[in-house]
């Protein structure tokens, strides 16, 4: 969950309108609403402030990834143009298949 997703969620369930909080915090509504915008850029100390003000607090964990997906190769690929893209599946899958035929040539199955 993002920063602003954690605000949103946590003031809608206290129950308080944007401008409730922001009275609670000295800020207007737009300025809540700017805090809750996706990608908005909150500092640690402005959501703990406005995690205080609805009367919870800020609890930072961290958990190993385990989504077993590689984001450097994601990146990497990326930044490839499609046609480097396309090369590099099509080699793979020249790879593949000669491996396939090695695994048929030694008797393996595949």
């Amino acid at each position: 969950m993002t920063a602003p997703e954690l605000l949103r969620t946590t003031r809608r369930a206290a129950g308080l309108t944007q401008g409730e909080l922001g009275a609670r915090l000295r800020m207007g509504q737009a300025a809540i609403a700017g805090l809750e915008r996706p990608g908005a850029n909150l500092t640690l100390a402005t959501l703990e402030e406005a995690l205080d003000a609805m009367g919870h607090r800020l609890e930072l964990r961290a958990v190993p990834d385990t989504s077993g997906v590689d984001e450097t190769l994601i990146a990497r690929n990326l930044r490839m143009s499609p046609a480097e893209r396309l090369a590099a599946f099509e080699a793979a899958h020249r790879e593949v298949e000669e491996l396939r035929q090695l695994m048929r040539d030694s008797g393996g199955s595949g």
